[in-house]
């Protein structure tokens, strides 16, 4: 649920690039936030800094190969949590005769675990060799910027400095 609060917040801003005065560039992001926690440490208004990363790039990182076994054993595991609670929903296995006594028979639990994951499995596969034309590897993309600037308004400049002097870091 969002918070009207910062809605109404957001509303003022626009998406241009800040402007202001460079307190320091680093070249990566880590670096940038110890920096931006140096400010705040030393009562700078967190509100006026903005970190701006330069020259960014996209970044895919290849993690594996996409074949039919791994593709099969996703969708077993998918398949078998999917199972796994639909079973403990329904009680699969929990049998309670007429005069209240109750029974319980594991391999009807155990079936409907299989047929899940045989399911998912199955499942899974078709939908690879319905798109296999497309990629057949794992990958995760992320950007990189190749430098990252800290900036602060161009009246809050003197205000930033002596946050950092009170933390005992100099530009």
């Amino acid at each position: 649920m969002s918070d009207p609060k910062n809605a109404k917040r957001s509303r003022g801003h626009t998406t241009s690039i800040p402007k202001g005065h460079s307190l320091g560039e680093f070249r990566t992001h880590g670096e940038a936030t110890e920096f931006v926690n140096r400010l705040v440490a030393g009562e700078f208004k967190a509100n006026k800094i903005s970190i701006i990363g330069h020259d960014l790039v996209l970044v895919e990182s290849v993690r594996t190969r996409l074949g039919y076994g791994r593709v099969a054993l996703s969708g077993a595991i998918t398949g078998f949590w999917l199972g796994l609670i639909f079973a403990l929903l329904v009680g699969a296995g929990i049998e309670t005769s007429a005069d209240g006594s109750i029974s319980y028979a594991p391999q009807e639990f155990i079936a409907v675990l299989v047929m899940a994951a045989g399911g998912g499995m199955l499942l899974n596969i078709l939908r690879f060799v319905a798109t296999k034309n497309k990629r057949g590897f794992i990958s995760s993309q992320m950007p990189v910027a190749a430098r990252y600037e800290v900036i602060v308004p161009e009246q809050d400049v003197v205000e930033a400095r002596k946050a950092l002097k009170l933390t005992g870091t100099a530009e």
